[in-house]
């Protein structure tokens, strides 16, 4: 029988999976580390070519190029991953395989994960942020994932800094926009020790919450979700997060948006996933069936 299968391309791994369906457990599995582009990619042709697929999905790191009327289209475009500038994922994958290929970012994708399969599901606006190695903000709405100019770089908006915060920021573009200041390496760097190794009362937890309130707030402000879903390895991690930020949202909010939602209920507004730490992959899943569905 032929699957789908989807790949979560991102900066540390990549996860390849393939199952008959977005929300099915996979028959198999493949975690890769991002090494060189020929390593890595190399090793999941290898892995799919053991498969009989039917379509593939892949949710990559970015920034992307999206546009499919571009010859870059399906490449990984100004990264700050090095290497990895310029490399064709998307284009690849359908050569090799001859099989309709889905592509997006691995935000959005795994925004489309939670309002069809998770934290969101049935809501027709969504965002759904990750704070790991990077900060990456996909949206859906009215059910699809958002393109536009490129795609959302919610990471990369300019964010106030906290009044005691003398840290320059570590975004290699920007400096101190929302990732430069709250994202995993940003943690480190500023406090000089691993997030993971910070104490859940440490002074940097407060900054965390005040950068990414301040985010959601815009994002509230601009896009109108009616759910944020915040993942990746520092909200997993650090749980004590979620009531410092919603506290912080309906405090800087001040009544002006009038909806229960952030009124009375603000931890129904801004939630963990719903899938745990498969959105992405499962989103990957979602773009290879959405692929299927384009071709037929």
């Amino acid at each position: 029988m032929k699957l789908y299968g989807g790949i979560e391309a991102g900066g540390t791994k990549f996860i390849c999976a393939v199952a008959s369906g977005p929300t099915e457990d996979p028959v198999s599995t493949l975690r890769v580390d991002t090494t060189t582009p020929d390593e890595t990619l190399g090793r999941i042709i290898g892995f799919f070519k053991q498969q009989e697929l039917k379509a593939l999905g892949i949710a990559s790191f970015g920034p992307v190029d999206l546009r499919r009327e571009s010859p870059t289209y399906g490449y990984i475009t100004a990264t700050p991953k090095h290497g990895w500038e310029y490399t064709n994922i998307a284009q690849l994958f359908r050569r090799t395989f001859g099989v309709p290929t889905g592509f997006d970012t691995d935000v959005n994708a795994a925004a489309l994960a939670e309002a069809h399969h998770g934290a969101a599901r049935g809501l027709s606006q969504v965002i759904y942020i990750t704070v790991g190695t990077g900060i990456g903000g996909g949206a859906v709405i009215n059910g699809e994932a958002v393109h536009g100019l490129v795609h959302p770089e919610m990471g990369h908006m300019p964010v106030p800094r906290h009044p005691r915060d003398n840290y320059a920021g570590h975004c290699v573009f920007h400096g101190d926009c929302l990732e430069g200041m709250a994202s995993g390496p940003a943690i480190e760097d500023h406090w000089r020790r691993p997030a993971s190794t910070l104490p859940p009362d440490h002074e940097a937890w407060e900054f965390e919450a005040y950068y990414l309130a301040r985010a959601i707030c815009a994002m509230a402000y601009t896009i109108s979700p009616q759910r944020i879903v915040c993942g990746g390895g520092v909200m997993r991690y650090q749980q004590q997060l979620f009531p410092m930020i919603r506290r912080q949202v309906v405090e800087m909010l001040n009544g002006y948006i009038r909806s229960e939602a952030v009124i009375d209920q603000i931890d129904a507004f801004i939630v963990p996933p719903g899938l745990g730490d498969r959105s992405t992959v499962v989103g990957a899943l979602e773009l290879a069936q959405r692929a299927e569905a384009d071709e037929l």
